[in-house]
């Protein structure tokens, strides 16, 4: 079963990274708002009947104000990081969009450490210094003038990641998971549609187009986000933080394959810089255990 789950998270990571190629497709054309709304509100109404299902079996009860209050706020979090992340596609490359992303993980400490008063293991610090020389390495090429404006949004996005899962983490434990999950993708889905069809032209709805939408709403956010739940019971928590953080990993590769993306030898040593923190980042809990599953669970 631990294999199965394992081999799972591998899968996941793989759907996950790839989405990022999905996302620059849409970002090509300009989609931002639109592009986000209706993927969202379609992984919402994928999520919805296991959610009906699971809910109906645990809590027959409607869901309450309170955990109405959280899933706007964590659909909130969501959409704004989805909104910086797809913009950011439109002016940076489905690799580093896949590892500055994956600074969230980074971020997660610091913000626990300047709201919560959490202290952070002193490998945080290390891993810190880590992400932001490899993240500047990605972006500029290791020249000082040439910070890329998208992979700047992308980094800002990954802040509201990471105030997303800390949310989760502290409060959405509380509630059925299934039904907060709806919950916070519809209210992103809407957020982003709203925004949408207020500032942004409506896109061509083209083959491609609408690849970019099914795919990231029916697999990367729909069926992983089901799977990472039933993973997730069978595999220890050190298994699951190192696949999942393979994602970033996966973004490179498939923005290589399929988009002919290239990395210069000093963005790679930046790439492998913000990997190691990530890993670094994460060390502490992986030797004690004690790595919460909420921390893991991301919209992407």
């Amino acid at each position: 079963m631990r294999l199965k789950a394992d081999l799972t998270l591998f899968l996941i990571a793989i759907i996950w990274g790839s989405a990022f190629v999905a996302q620059r497709v849409a970002g090509q054309v300009g989609s931002v708002y639109i592009f986000n709304g209706v993927r969202y509100l379609l992984a919402g109404l994928v999520v919805l009947p296991f959610a009906w299902r699971v809910g109906r079996s645990a809590n027959p009860h409607s869901v309450s104000r309170d955990q109405t209050k959280w899933m706007l706020i964590a659909g909130f979090f969501l959409f704004m990081g989805s909104a910086l992340q797809q913009t950011g596609m439109l002016y940076t490359t489905a690799g580093n969009a896949g590892f500055i992303t994956s600074l969230y993980v980074v971020l997660i400490p610091l913000i626990l450490f300047f709201f919560w008063g959490e202290k952070p293991h002193w490998l945080f610090i290390i891993a810190v210094v880590f992400a932001m020389a490899g993240a500047f390495l990605l972006s500029t090429g290791g020249k000082l003038n040439q910070i890329q404006f998208g992979d700047l949004l992308e980094l800002i996005g990954a802040l509201f990641w990471a105030v997303h899962v800390v949310i989760l983490g502290k409060y959405a434990h509380n509630f059925e998971s299934m039904s907060f999950s709806v919950g916070q993708l519809l209210v992103c889905g809407a957020l982003n549609l709203c925004v949408g069809l207020v500032i942004e032209p409506m896109p061509v709805f083209d083959p491609s187009f609408l690849f970019a939408i099914g795919y990231t709403a029916i697999l990367s956010l729909g069926l992983c986000y089901t799977l990472q739940i039933w993973a997730q019971k069978h595999t220890p928590p050190a298994d699951a933080a190192l696949i999942i953080g393979l994602e970033s990993v996966f973004a490179v590769l498939s923005g290589w394959l399929l988009l002919d993306e290239r990395l210069a030898s000093i963005q790679i040593i930046g790439c492998i810089m913000i990997f190691a923190a990530v890993i670094l980042s994460q060390f502490k809990e992986w030797t004690s255990g004690t790595i919460d599953h909420d921390h893991l669970v991301e919209g992407r």
